[in-house]
């Protein structure tokens, strides 16, 4: 009886190490976040992939986890790209259960102030997993096109500038997609569509209008009476003649003086050669340059002239004589 009482007792000894031992692998302290609680797992990533990235700075015990990988089946299911965030998580239990569940953080993207699609392509994946040749690529390419129902020059009237939520490992298709979506709501909102027909453009003329108001004044108040002006010289089918335009079309944006040999360069883009708005913006304008457009002043101005005073402000003209003693009166200031 002795013996036998000791034989269960060393029994129910090792059961209770073993179950300790079992229960510690699974539910014991093994994350640690300390260096870094961002995980990020590639698209591309297998099961190898990620315990090489778990051993190196977010494991403390990899057996433990393995262990724990294999009895809740984890080793052999498909591992889910994305960002993310492991703090407050403890065990492996846990750590298994969010990496299986996909419940990613998602990355502030901010897309504002660009002149280009290569512009766009590096700012809107700086925080992405997407590269910006990979996302330029796809920009150019007939499924994009297809996508945003758009010609080249104008795709990036389909991109309203703002900051995003967005998924770290987000495909480009689908980046493009959300894109569109917050595009539509944006014209959808705020009576911008009853605002468009009042005015008499659609929204892309609208949008590449605004990208020439936005890069003519710094002064958001008086946007609203810059973009009148434009659309005055539209409706009496005068030249736009935008300094920003032949700016743009001679490509060099470090150019502060338009000068005659500009002038010359023949573009689409060049408003003194060419009635009407350019094939396309010539920038990404501000959410307040469009509404700019859509809320324009109603008056008779067809001229404006930087202010003498070189306070960023403009003086406004109905005829061309009053224009030009404005214009003699900036260049003698200068």
């Amino acid at each position: 009886m002795k013996k036998l009482l000791i034989a269960l007792f060393a029994l129910a000894l090792i059961g209770g190490i073993a179950a300790w031992y079992f229960y510690d692998q699974l539910f014991g302290t093994n994350v640690t976040t300390s260096e870094d609680p961002i995980l990020y797992i590639e698209s591309d990533s297998g099961y190898d992939d990620l315990l090489t990235k778990l051993e190196s700075k977010y494991i403390k015990d990899i057996g433990a986890f393995k262990f724990t990988a294999k009895r809740m089946s984890f080793e052999a299911s498909s591992v889910k790209s994305g960002r993310y965030n492991l703090e407050g998580l403890s065990s492996n239990v846990d750590l298994i259960r969010h990496l299986r569940s996909g419940n990613q953080e998602p990355v502030p993207v901010v897309i504002n102030h660009l002149r280009t699609l290569e512009e766009l392509s590096e700012e809107i994946t700086e925080n992405l997993e997407l590269s910006a040749s990979d996302y330029l690529a796809y920009l150019k390419s007939s499924e994009a096109a297809e996508l945003l129902d758009e010609s080249p020059e104008n795709l990036m009237t389909r991109f309203i500038p703002n900051t995003y939520s967005l998924y770290w490992d987000v495909s480009a298709k689908d980046l493009t997609a959300r894109m569109l979506n917050e595009h539509d709501k944006f014209w959808k909102s705020n009576e911008r569509e009853e605002k468009l027909e009042h005015i008499g453009l659609t929204r892309e003329q609208a949008y590449t209008l605004a990208s020439i108001v936005e890069k003519e004044s710094l002064m958001s108040d008086e946007r609203p009476r810059i973009a009148g002006v434009y659309l005055n010289r539209l409706k009496k089918g005068m030249l736009l003649q935008a300094d920003p335009t032949v700016i743009f079309a001679v490509g060099d944006f470090s150019i502060r003086r338009v000068l005659h040999k500009h002038l010359r360069v023949d573009s689409p883009y060049n408003t003194y050669k060419y009635q009407g708005l350019p094939i396309g913006p010539i920038c990404m304008p501000s959410i307040s340059s469009i509404d700019a457009v859509l809320n324009a002043e109603d008056h008779q101005y067809l001229y404006f002239c930087a202010k003498p005073d070189f306070s960023g402000y403009h003086n406004f003209a109905k005829t061309l004589r009053q224009h030009n003693n404005y214009a003699n009166a900036y260049r003698r200031a200068l």
